[in-house]
């Protein structure tokens, strides 16, 4: 087997590297590549690699390259965890936005969209070279934000492609934690899109959790994704963290405009993580990564690949097609639901239809997706600023259409298509 990692200079890359050297006993990986645009990070990132995997007495073959062509040739699974423009674009997406009045988030919001333009034709670049180069079958794994997103465009333009995000496996270990059982235990009714999702059940042993949890701690739930514990018994529901962006927007706005913008924290992290990384008596990932945020993001992605290849069967959430799993959605949609994954892939398991309350905010950040995905492949204004409307976080037109030429202007380098 060969997996490449494409992106394979980011700081996270340690953690997925040990998640393969830990699993070398059930997943036959005979070379691991990492490629990266960046040869100076990639040496150090790479330097790291090798000498963790080589702790772990891992079998196979590490190879590092700028190359993408030869990093996906022949490869079974290439997993993407890029970020088109680096931490300064991101620091754009979380600055340029609360000028307008709006969120300034990477992933949500006006920042999210941005992101989203500079890296879905980057992709899709990157699932063409899989599709003309990668094994018979290769499966391209997205761990780029925004997922969902990026992932209806993977599908719609017929890849073979799963998307995947490390908040449902979190919300799965602090719940077992929460409830004295072990993960393994506890199967979430997990629903809706990335980063605008609910947990509906808490399965544990064939009997739901949930309501006990709610009727007992939905303050201190509420706390741990920094929203009202009102509003959870309210919805009989536990919202993801990226809910507080559309459920309490103008809280939200005031705040960052005194915050100092997480960007400028992560560069700083980044900053130490590198040169831990660059220590040659470093042989583990440093407790300094945890604060990079993504816990749980190894687990979650070897696991997958894991699933895939040995047809396990088990059941994992991750960014597919909904083919009728929510029943009151369109089955073309992209939608983060509980999988059983197999060789096959990943088959969603059905659910009941989404209460109005989450539909009507779900549909309209679909739009929003939709449009997004076309808008950054053709590079067509009108369809840019379609999105925007769209997208709940920022609809009025008289703040669209300037916060649009901003953005674009901010992004130019990366954004040829629309200049």
């Amino acid at each position: 087997m060969k997996v490449a990692v494409i992106g394979g200079g980011s700081t996270y890359t340690p953690e997925l590297v040990e998640g393969f050297g830990l699993r070398r006993d059930v997943l036959p990986v005979e070379e691991l590549v990492l490629h990266d645009i960046d040869q100076s990070r990639l040496d150090v990132v790479g330097g790291l690699a090798e000498r963790i995997l080589g702790k772990l007495d891992f079998p196979g073959r590490l190879t590092i390259t700028t190359d993408r062509e030869s990093a996906v040739e022949g490869a079974d699974f290439v997993l993407v965890q890029l970020r088109v423009g680096g931490l300064p674009a991101r620091l754009k997406d979380e600055t340029i936005p609360p000028r307008f009045g709006c969120i300034g988030q990477e992933t949500t919001g006006p920042g999210g969209f941005a992101k989203a333009l500079r890296t879905v034709p980057v992709v899709l670049e990157i699932a063409e070279d899989t599709a003309r180069l990668g094994a018979p079958g290769a499966w391209l794994l997205d761990f780029t934000n925004p997922a969902g997103l990026v992932t209806q465009g993977l599908i719609d333009h017929g890849h073979r492609a799963i998307g995947l995000c490390n908040i449902p496996i979190g919300f799965q270990r602090e719940l077992a934690k929460q409830l004295g059982v072990q993960p393994s235990q506890v199967q979430l009714e997990h629903v809706g899109l990335n980063h605008l999702s609910w947990e509906r059940r808490v399965m544990v042993d064939g009997v739901d959790r949930l309501p006990e949890l709610i009727d007992g701690f939905s303050d201190q739930l509420g706390e741990d994704v920094d929203l009202p514990g009102d509003l959870v018994r309210l919805l009989r529901a536990i919202p993801s963290y990226y809910l507080r962006y559309f459920y309490l927007t103008d809280e939200i706005v005031e705040k960052q405009r005194s915050e100092r913008p997480r960007a400028d924290e992560v560069m700083e992290i980044e900053r130490g993580l590198l040169e831990m990384y660059s220590d040659p008596s470093v042989d583990v990932k440093p407790k300094l990564l945890e604060q990079r945020g993504g816990a749980f993001y190894s687990e979650a992605a070897a696991m997958l690949v894991e699933s895939l290849h040995t047809d396990r069967g088990d059941v994992q959430v991750v960014n597919v097609r909904n083919d009728g799993a929510i029943p009151n959605m369109a089955d073309d949609a992209v939608v983060e639901v509980a999988c059983r994954i197999d060789a096959s892939g990943a088959t969603p398991l059905t659910v009941e239809p989404l209460a109005p309350e989450m539909l009507g905010l779900v549909e309209q950040v679909k739009a929003y997706e939709r449009l997004t995905v076309a808008a950054a492949v053709s590079g067509d204004r009108d369809l840019a600023l379609k999105a925007l409307m769209a997208n709940p976080l920022t609809s009025q037109y008289r703040v669209a259409k300037p916060l649009l030429d901003a953005l674009l202007e901010a992004n130019r380098e990366h954004l040829p298509r629309f200049f």
